[in-house]
């Protein structure tokens, strides 16, 4: 029977233990320890770290896909001009609403007075996401929402104009959006609402007001007067989302996976030659081994893969398409679950990864990009950019087509990689139902 190398530390003498806590205190000084989830399918050595990862993600120029953002928001390119096939239009026929439609259908009183007589606004904004701090207001924070809702002040009626002078407030309105974005999301078509009961406010007062805000950063494309029971959020029946991912030179390829099962192989030969090797060895030896084994665990980054291939991208993210896709493995900074309330999944209606070309002002040749659709009924807070980069790590890796699929049975959320930069995260449209004025 083979010893447990464990069981032999613990049980050695006590000059013996104090040698292996000390080798083990020196070598945690000299390397920080990383906590990682321990895969076990055949590609494990070949799959990137959080750390490896973090680093394949954020070394790009993702100044060229901020430049285009950019014009995008400020109307002089489209999204049309990455490709015609690239992002295409949803077609929602099928889909069934995600919301109660009973309080939605309503009709308003007749009399149009009281509550009635309030005239609520639909806001149809884009906005570059390097600019801003995120949608919601915070504290000496430049935040969308901060610019947006001080714009509307001058519009807000004087009975809730009293209010907020009396708790020493400042006369700004409030606008409800439709899903808030992170730090350095762009959102292309984002939709929010304002109401008062002022008779008088137009809607081209309020799209000169807030054009007026930052100009070059944020700019509205539409405002009407819709019925008051329009709500941004609930109306919504999905959410579609574009992620574009810049490539170096020559990165869109499939890597030689035969050679990391021959690693794997040989790595699992070592290390039963390792464990049958401490039978008869000195209690000094078997201790060192231990503590220096530990370097040994993972193989070194500049020897895993890479490059990964679009088509891979695109083969694990097709079979996310009508499925329910749990927040526990790809959402981050929120609970994983909840007692009480709604399941915390989400539906996937279209999720797919193409290749595109970003295009240039200048007639000149653009940026080879991957370009990552997602369409589903709502999403949490980074779970696109997780989802993003967890399918170009198992591309890279060769994992199975089934991978993202079986990570929702993972135990914890280290399984998934990090999430990727927000500067290639956009959000495309918000799309709901049709409200008359």
């Amino acid at each position: 029977m083979i010893p447990n190398p464990r069981a032999i530390l613990l049980s050695s003498s006590g000059a013996g233990f104090g040698f292996g806590i000390k080798c083990l205190m020196e070598n945690r000084a000299q390397k920080k320890d990383y906590l990682h989830y321990n895969h076990t399918d055949r590609c494990r050595n070949a799959r990137w770290t959080s750390r490896e990862s973090y680093q394949f993600m954020y070394e790009r120029p993702w100044q060229e896909v901020l430049d285009f953002y950019s014009h995008a928001v400020n109307g002089r390119l489209s999204l049309s001009s990455l490709g015609t096939e690239t992002v295409r239009d949803h077609d929602d026929t099928e889909i069934q609403p995600v919301c109660n439609t009973a309080e939605l259908n309503r009709a308003p009183g007749k009399d149009g007075t009281g509550r009635w007589a309030r005239a609520t606004f639909k806001i149809v904004l884009s906005y570059h996401g390097n600019s801003f701090d995120g949608w919601q207001k915070q504290p000496e924070l430049n935040t969308v929402q901060g610019v947006v809702e001080k714009s509307l002040g001058k519009f807000v009626d004087e009975k809730k104009a009293q209010q907020l002078k009396d708790r020493c407030l400042p006369i700004e309105g409030c606008a409800v959006v439709a899903g808030r974005t992170d730090k350095g999301v762009t959102a292309l078509r984002q939709v929010c609402s304002f109401y008062t009961w002022r008779t008088d406010v137009k809607p081209q007062d309020i799209e000169g007001s807030i054009n007026n805000a930052a100009p070059g950063k944020l700019r509205v494309l539409s405002v009407s007067q819709v019925s008051r029971m329009f709500h941004p959020n609930f109306s919504a029946k999905w959410r579609r989302y574009l992620y574009i991912f810049p490539l170096k030179d020559g990165e869109n390829m499939e890597p030689n996976f035969a050679i990391w099962e021959d690693v794997e192989n040989i790595r699992e030969e070592e290390h039963r030659d390792k464990i049958e090797a401490l039978h008869g060895e000195c209690k000094d030896e078997i201790l060192n081994n231990l503590v220096l084994s530990q370097d040994d665990e993972e193989p070194a980054s500049a020897n895993k893969p890479q490059t990964f291939s679009i088509m891979r991208v695109n083969q694990l993210l097709r079979k996310l398409e009508g499925k329910l896709l749990s927040y526990k493995m790809f959402a981050r900074d929120t609970k994983a679950s909840r007692n009480e309330g709604p399941p915390t999944e989400c539906f996937v209606y279209h999720a797919r990864a193409m290749e595109a070309r970003l295009p240039c002002l200048d007639q000149g040749v653009g940026r080879s990009v991957m370009c990552v659709e997602l369409v589903a009924n709502r999403f949490l807070r980074k779970m696109v950019r997780v989802l993003v980069a967890t399918a170009i790590r198992e591309a890279a890796a060769g994992a199975g087509e089934d991978a993202l699929l079986k990570l929702m049975d993972a135990t914890c959320r280290r399984a998934t990689a990090p999430p990727a930069p927000p500067d290639g995260l956009s959000l495309v449209d918000k799309v709901g139902w049709e409200f008359p004025s």
